[in-house]
């Protein structure tokens, strides 16, 4: 596998990424959001890059679950961006 897992928070909000951070240490369901992504974006990185056997459902399921919290964290960051 690869070192670099591509569609990471810090390569997808890499102008916001002093805000992802301090999002990540004030805000507890934004760090749970955070760390459900990552662990979808990599299980799902697995499944891309042929490391990890899954049925067309499940990398589906996995690649939807990833978009609705990237959708999430985009709303939050968002949010933070205009209050800030």
């Amino acid at each position: 596998m690869s070192q670099h897992t591509p569609n990471e928070l810090t390569t997808i909000f890499k102008r916001d990424r002093d805000l992802v951070t301090r999002l990540k240490t004030e805000d507890g369901h934004f760090a749970r959001l955070a760390e459900d992504y990552h662990a979808v974006n990599r299980e799902v990185h697995r499944i891309e890059a042929e490391t990890e056997a899954a049925s067309d459902e499940r990398a589906e399921s996995l690649k939807k679950q990833r978009l609705k919290l990237l959708d999430e964290l985009t709303a939050m960051v968002t949010a933070a961006r205009s209050n800030a």
